[in-house]
């Protein structure tokens, strides 16, 4: 009986079938497989090998012409990126896995794409990626394909509509920028008010400070004027005292009156003698 020698690279995955019955998935490696020879009853099992490639794959959706939800008919070409990685259910669970693979990922497109605005589509292309991998995953694992990425590859738009949106979205960001100064504006002119109110209140509390201040001083002022009068009230006492206890010190501080006062021209002096005591001299 002859062999054969198979050779499965690193790259794919070999299903082996014996009389067509799945035995086993064979990884990279040198596999000698027997010959099949018809000898009536003693014919031995055929054996085949089918390889699969497990890297990863590109797949393009091509031109696809879908309506978005702002009713805008475009063209869009998508990329989806994918690998196998169960090879028994790629070849056992559909007829064709790159055929079912398209399919779905078409119909999961024209859902996502079909539920966005035109101006989400061109600033949220990520929305897609994500859309499809939601929609796409769970079904495609269950023959053996893992979705990696989807992308948009191309958009195409019909007649001027590049223009128009050309205009639409530097419209957006004037917008924008409006917007913005506007902001700004608003927020200079609080700080502004802030700065005044601030102003207005340290200048208060400057006026409330010195009429303290002001304050202050006068009733030093007036403490010290009350005891100064104490002091020379205080000074009068004694001097009464002094000249009730000595009459001649208040006789002498006439006589320095008198003297003070004939220093003077225009002063008068008038003297009056009381009559008892005139009496009294005659006596």
């Amino acid at each position: 009986m002859g062999r054969r020698d198979i050779i499965i690279k690193d790259t794919h995955r070999g299903l082996l079938y014996r009389d067509g019955v799945l035995v086993k998935v064979l990884n990279a490696g040198r596999y000698v497989v027997p010959r099949s020879i018809n000898l009536g009853p003693f014919r031995s099992p055929q054996v085949e090998i089918l390889l699969i490639d497990v890297r990863e794959r590109d797949l393009t959706i091509k031109g696809q012409e879908i309506l978005t939800a702002d009713k805008v008919a475009v063209r869009v070409s998508i990329v989806v990126q994918f690998r196998v990685t169960d090879p028994r259910a790629a070849l056992h669970e559909v007829e064709n896995y790159e055929d079912r693979l398209y399919s779905d990922v078409q119909l999961a497109a024209r859902r996502s794409l079909a539920s966005m605005s035109l101006e989400e589509i061109l600033t949220n292309r990520n929305r897609l990626s994500e859309d499809i991998l939601q929609d796409v995953q769970e079904v495609a694992s269950r023959y053996g394909v893992n979705i990696l990425r989807a992308d948009v590859k191309d958009l195409v738009f019909p007649g001027n509509l590049q223009e128009i949106m050309n205009r639409v979205l530097a419209a957006e960001r004037m917008s924008q920028v409006q917007l913005v100064e506007a902001r700004t504006k608003a927020q200079v002119q609080q700080i502004e008010a802030q700065a005044t109110a601030e102003a207005h209140r340290l200048e208060i509390e400057a006026q409330v400070e010195a009429t303290r201040q002001a304050a202050q001083t006068e009733a030093e002022v007036q403490r010290i004027k009350t005891e100064a009068d104490i002091r020379a009230l205080q000074e009068r006492e004694q001097a009464a005292e002094a000249y009730t206890r000595h009459p001649a010190l208040l006789r002498l501080q006439e006589l320095e009156t008198l003297r003070e006062l004939a220093k003077t021209a225009n002063a008068r002096i008038y003297i009056s003698l009381d009559r008892t005591e005139m009496n009294g001299d005659r006596d």
